[in-house]
C-alpha cells in the first residue's frame, strides 16, 4: 500500500491526512485533548473565562478555545505558563491520561544497542573506540555481503 507523504507549511513530512511521519494521530490527539479538558477543568474550578485565561497566558480567546479543545498542541513553555496561572504542577495536566495498551517497551535488541552506545561512550582510549568501530563495520558488512 502507498502513502502520499507531503511536507507541511512547517517543513515537516506529513501523509496527507495531517499524520507526521512516525507519529500516530489519534495517539497524539488523545493526549491533547486530555490536557486541554485538564485545563478547562481547572480553568472552570477558579471561576474564570476562556477570555481570562487567554489574557493571562498572552494568547488569544481563540487560541486559549483551541487549547482546551486539544486542536491545538500546547508548548512545553506554554504549558508551564499555563500551570503557573492555574496553581498547579504540569504533571496535574496529565493525570487519569491512560497509559496506552498493545504498545510493547524497549525490545531486547533495544535495550543491547543502548548498552551497546554506553559501553562504547565509556571506553577513554580513542584507539580502542575506532578497533571497535572498525570491527562492527567489517562485521555489519560480512552479514550483508552473505544476505
Amino acid at each position: 500500500m502507498s502513502r502520499s507523504v507531503i511536507e507541511n507549511e512547517h517543513g515537516v513530512l506529513a501523509d496527507a491526512d495531517g499524520t507526521q511521519e512516525g507519529r500516530s494521530s489519534t495517539r497524539a490527539n488523545a493526549a491533547d485533548r486530555h490536557v486541554g479538558a485538564r485545563i478547562r477543568e481547572r480553568r472552570v474550578m477558579l471561576g474564570l473565562s476562556q477570555q481570562q485565561l487567554a489574557q493571562m497566558i498572552g494568547v488569544t480567546y481563540q487560541q486559549a478555545h483551541k487549547y482546551e479543545r486539544g486542536l491545538n498542541r500546547i508548548s512545553a513553555g506554554r504549558l508551564y505558563e499555563i500551570s503557573q496561572v492555574l496553581a498547579v504542577p504540569i504533571s496535574w495536566f496529565f493525570e487519569g491520561l491512560k497509559a496506552e495498551t498493545g504498545r510493547a517497551g524497549v525490545t531486547s535488541r533495544q535495550r543491547m544497542c543502548l548498552e551497546l552506545a554506553r559501553n562504547f561512550a565509556a571506553i577513554d582510549n580513542e584507539r580502542h573506540q575506532e578497533a571497535l568501530s572498525q570491527m562492527a563495520r567489517a562485521l555489519a558488512a560480512q552479514v550483508v555481503g552473505e544476505a
